[in-house]
């Protein structure tokens, strides 16, 4: 079986099988398509024709392109369960990736927005027309919920429950979680509902997806983006400075700082491993700073 034909079985496995989502199947071939390139250059033409040294070369290859960390560790991820998966199914023989030490992913610490700056871009959005009320839903729930941009945009009317007090979200691998909605976000998601959703769906009552764009669509990742750094950008915030994956950074750090027990933080956010979470400890440094210098007998 060729390169070609072994990547689509596998990413219909992710798909049908595993029902993972279709941007994560997505990523998976693409980076299986620059292996199977990178083989291909190498003289290889099918999966099986690669041993396990030719496999580490391609990992320092990844290394001494410059490749960052968190991309080569994926692709590493994606390499290894793509050999595992033809193993399983007995497509070939052995897996060559079985013994490889996969290379390490860096953790850079999460951006984030000081309270300030996050409260002065959502207060100035305070217009009364649709856009406005539609984008200061979408900023509240991003940075009062703690979701991902994908979650956001996939929410349907009937997500919002519990008398809008709750959102119920569908996050990676299809693991449904409930997340409390605060008093803010609670408010400006009435007010959109109330008085601006219906210009943008125009009446069209197949439309059930929360946010809507003006052409009466649901939202994409592209538009949730764009909407960001646009009001973003009215406060003086640096278009690079700001995403919907800063907000929810933003999310976590500071209910981290106003003193959120980790692992509460870790159900909200949909983290399967505590340790994803537990980077958002190395990020309030000033603030742990301040309570060593206070409690540590030694820190004066």
């Amino acid at each position: 079986m060729n390169f070609g034909d072994s990547i689509d079985a596998f990413v219909s496995a992710l798909r049908f099988e595993r029902g993972m989502a279709e941007n994560t199947c997505k990523a998976y071939a693409r980076d299986l398509r620059i292996f199977a390139d990178w083989a291909a250059e190498h003289g290889k033409t099918a999966a099986d024709g690669l041993s396990r040294m030719e496999i580490a070369l391609f990992f320092q290859d990844e290394r001494q392109e410059g490749r960052k960390g968190s991309t080569r560790a994926r692709r590493a991820a994606a390499v290894r369960q793509f050999y595992h998966f033809l193993r399983e199914r007995r497509l070939i023989p052995r897996d060559p990736t079985e013994l490889l030490d996969p290379p390490r992913k860096e953790q850079p610490l999460p951006r984030i927005l000081t309270e300030a700056e996050v409260f002065a871009m959502l207060d100035a959005v305070n217009g009364k027309d649709p856009r406005s009320l539609r984008d200061r839903a979408l900023l509240e729930l991003l940075y009062g919920c703690g979701l991902r941009v994908s979650e956001a945009c996939d929410l349907e009317l009937d997500d919002i429950v519990a008398d809008g007090e709750l959102v119920r979200v569908v996050g990676k691998g299809s693991k449904e979680r409930v997340v409390p909605i605060g008093h803010a976000a609670g408010q400006a998601i009435n007010a959109y509902l109330a008085s601006g959703r219906a210009a943008f769906v125009r009446g069209r009552a197949t439309e059930t997806h929360l946010f809507a764009t003006r052409l009466g669509g649901p939202f994409t990742r592209q538009a949730v983006f764009k909407t960001i750094r646009q009001r973003a950008a009215a406060v003086g915030i640096a278009p690079e400075r700001i995403s919907p994956h800063v907000l929810r950074h933003c999310f976590a750090s500071h209910m981290l700082q106003h003193g959120a027990d980790i692992r509460a933080i870790q159900e909200l956010l949909g983290h399967a491993d505590i340790g994803t979470t537990q980077i958002y400890t190395h990020v309030d440094s000033a603030r742990f700073g301040e309570i060593h210098r206070k409690y540590h007998p030694r820190a004066l």
